[in-house]
């Protein structure tokens, strides 16, 4: 049996994921999250086989979370999901421990399976996905991503933030951090990508794949 926790601060998400695993012979959905704390927290109660978890959540988010929960429990396979399909985030999270990406738009029988290889051993990214990541391998500008994979780890997490329309002292509390810290973590990334405000950092990561038009509405 896979024992498996479903993280994503969407409720109609985790619900219909829920209902279309519990038709599959094998898994388990043990428990069910919204944030990357929470899947931390879960993670340490459940010891779960796999976490299937979003990558864009409130607080830490999903690339964090990741990171954290393998350096504590690095026998829990982690697939982390999108709605983009930005070759930076892939990349990244392979690097922070994760197992496998696909996204939202793969369908119950893609996610079945890619459960079920990571359980397995073996890494699963779905077809796009592997495909941007072999391209900008080989050539970094073909994507189109260049600007952001200059950021550091914490930069992005926090430029994620800045899109997501969180404030400051928002940032602040959830990464504590001072204020004053995430003004200067602001500044080095709009410099880095030759930006001068949050507007422009919103449509930068749209045009780079790394956020849906949708999440701006």
């Amino acid at each position: 049996m896979i024992n498996l926790i479903i993280v994503d601060d969407h409720d109609i998400v985790r619900e219909g994921i829920r209902r279309l695993l519990e038709d599959k012979k094998g898994i388990k959905v043990v428990a069910e999250g919204k944030s990357g704390e929470e899947a931390i927290k879960l993670a340490k109660i459940h010891d779960p086989d796999v976490i299937l978890m979003d990558v864009r959540m409130p607080g830490i988010g999903g690339l964090e979370a990741t990171r954290k929960i393998n350096r504590s429990y690095p026998d829990i396979k982690i697939l982390n999901v999108t709605a983009c399909s930005g070759d930076t985030y892939p990349s990244r999270l392979l690097d922070a421990g994760s197992s496998g990406f696909i996204t939202k738009e793969s369908d119950i029988d893609e996610i079945e399976h890619a459960i079920r290889v990571i359980t397995a051993g073996q890494k699963y990214l779905s077809s796009e996905i592997a495909q941007r990541v072999a391209l900008h391998k080989l050539n970094p500008d073909v994507t189109g991503t260049g600007p952001f994979a200059d950021l550091s780890d914490r930069e992005m997490q926090i430029a994620m933030m800045i899109v997501s329309c969180k404030k400051t002292q928002d940032i602040s509390d959830t990464l504590f951090l001072s204020p004053k810290t995430i003004s200067t973590y602001r500044h080095r990334l709009f410099d880095k990508l030759n930006i001068q405000g949050d507007v422009e950092l919103t449509l930068l990561a749209i045009k780079h794949g790394l956020l849906d038009p949708s999440e701006t509405s």
